[in-house]
């Protein structure tokens, strides 16, 4: 798991599972993804976003923004992760 210097944003590579990932924009993406997390400006809650690993285009996973548990955002990132690796449609929340 990639963390930028203020860990506002985790940013990972996973291979979804079956069902892969739900987004707003296109609905289910599967294979090789890319999530990105980010604390938003209130702190309360996290925007996930997901692309196809190596391209340009980013897609906002549906229910995001979340609400961030008391565990934190490290933690929500890593449970999302294991959440899109199972699969099953996958959602922020």
């Amino acid at each position: 798991m990639n963390t930028s210097p203020d860990t506002d944003s985790y940013t990972s590579d996973v291979t979804a599972g079956p069902g892969g990932a739900m987004t707003d924009e296109v609905g289910v993406i599967t294979g090789d993804l890319t999530v990105r997390t980010t604390l938003t400006d209130d702190g309360r809650s996290a925007h996930v976003a997901v692309q196809y690993t190596g391209a340009e285009e980013w897609y906002t996973l549906t229910g995001s923004p979340a609400p961030i548990p008391d565990s934190g955002l490290a933690a929500y990132h890593r449970d999302l992760l294991g959440r899109i690796r199972r699969g099953q449609g996958a959602t922020a929340s």
